[in-house]
C-alpha cells in the first residue's frame, strides 16, 4: 500500500524568480494523482522538490512523519527508498542494455544475489511488456519502450510512491493509452501512491483519482477528478477542456487587451465528464469510486451526458 504525502506551504524560487509559492496539498495513500499546468509553471520542479532533489525556500513535505524539507541527509536517503521515479526521457544509461538498466537500483541499493536480481528484473519487465527486449540497448528501441523500461526500473525496489514526469512526452496517443493502462493496472495490483505530471488533457480527464493544477506561481486547485472537471474556475475550466477563451494565452497569461476583447463572450458548455479508466480486470481499483459519486455527495449537477456508458464492476 502506498503512503500519504502531505505538502504544507511549499515555496520555491530560483534567485529572484518565484516558481510557485505557498503550495499545500495531500496526495492520499494509494491514489492516482495528476498535476497539470501550462509549460513553465514548475511541475517538474515540484516533483524534484517532493523527492528532495531540490530544497524549498520554505514549507514542509511530510512522508511517514519525516519532513524531507528539513531532515538530515541520512533520513532523506531512507525516505527516498519509498520512491520510484520515471523521468521524462526515461533516463536510461545508453551503454547498458535494458536488463542492466532495470537491475541497476537493485545492485546499487541492495545485497541481493544475481539470481534474485534476475527474478525481480524479469518480473518487472513482464509487467510492462518488455520480456524479450532485455538485451537491447536504449538507442535500439522506440520512445514508448524506453518509457516502459524506465517504469520497470522505477518498480524494482517496490516503491510506495511513484513519481512520473510527463509519461506522454514524445509518445503518440495510442502508446500513451497503453502506458496509462500499465500504470492503472500497477495501482490496482500494488496500490502505490502515484503523482503524474502531464500536459495530456485526455490522461487528466480519464486516469486519476485527483487532479491538481499549477498556474501563475501558485496551486490553482487540487481535489477529486469530478470536482475539477465540473469546476467553473476560469483557468481550470479553460485548461481541462482545451478552450481558447480564458486567462491562459500563448504566454502564460493573456494581457489586459486580450481579456477585454473576450469580455461578454459566451463560454462553450462544459463537456461531459468521461468514465474513469478501469484496470484491465474491469473492476474498480481499491481507491476508485463509482462514477458520479463525488458530484452526488456535493449536490453538483454534472454536465449533460456525463458518465454516459457507466457499467462498472464492483470491487
Amino acid at each position: 500500500m502506498g503512503v500519504e504525502v502531505r505538502v504544507e506551504g511549499l515555496t520555491k524560487s530560483f534567485g529572484s524568480q518565484l516558481i510557485w509559492g505557498d503550495v499545500s496539498l495531500t496526495l492520499p495513500a494509494g491514489e492516482i494523482c495528476v498535476m497539470l499546468g501550462p509549460s513553465g509553471t514548475g511541475k517538474s520542479v515540484f516533483l524534484k522538490t517532493l523527492i528532495g532533489l531540490l530544497k524549498p525556500d520554505k514549507g514542509h513535505v511530510y512522508i511517514e512523519g519525516t519532513d524531507i524539507a528539513t531532515c538530515s541527509e541520512r533520513e532523506l536517503y531512507d525516505v527516498r527508498r519509498l520512491f520510484g521515479v520515471l523521468f521524462q526521457d526515461g533516463a536510461m544509461f545508453g551503454s547498458m542494455n535494458l536488463y542492466d538498466n532495470v537491475a541497476f537500483p537493485l545492485r546499487e541499493h541492495t545485497k541481493k544475489s544475481e539470481s534474485d536480481i534476475r527474478s525481480i528484473v524479469m518480473e518487472k519487465m513482464e509487467m510492462v511488456g518488455l520480456v524479450g527486449a532485455e538485451k537491447k540497448l536504449p538507442g535500439e528501441i522506440s520512445g514508448g519502450m524506453r518509457k516502459r523500461a524506465g517504469l520497470a526500473r522505477a518498480l524494482v525496489l517496490d516503491p510506495q510512491i511513484l513519481l512520473v514526469d510527463e509519461p506522454d512526452s514524445g509518445l503518440d496517443p495510442v502508446r500513451t493509452s497503453f502506458l496509462n493502462q500499465v500504470m492503472i493496472d500497477l495501482n490496482e495490483a500494488f496500490s502505490p501512491t502515484f503523482l503524474i505530471v502531464t500536459h495530456d488533457v485526455n490522461t487528466a480527464r480519464t486516469v486519476p483519482d485527483n487532479i491538481g493544477m499549477l498556474y501563475h506561481r501558485h496551486l490553482a486547485m487540487f481535489g477529486p477528478r469530478e470536482m475539477l472537471l465540473s469546476s467553473e474556475e476560469p483557468v481550470v475550466r479553460q485548461f481541462l477542456n482545451a478552450q481558447m477563451v480564458g486567462p491562459i494565452g500563448m504566454s502564460e497569461e493573456k494581457d489586459a487587451d486580450e481579456l477585454a476583447a473576450e469580455a461578454g463572450q459566451e463560454l462553450p458548455p462544459l463537456p461531459p465528464i468521461p468514465i474513469q479508466q478501469l484496470p484491465s480486470s474491469g473492476m474498480l481499483r481499491p481507491t476508485q469510486r463509482e462514477p458520479g459519486a463525488w458530484c452526488r455527495e456535493h449536490g453538483i449537477t454534472p454536465p449533460p451526458g456525463s458518465f454516459a456508458t457507466a457499467t462498472v464492476g464492483a470491487r
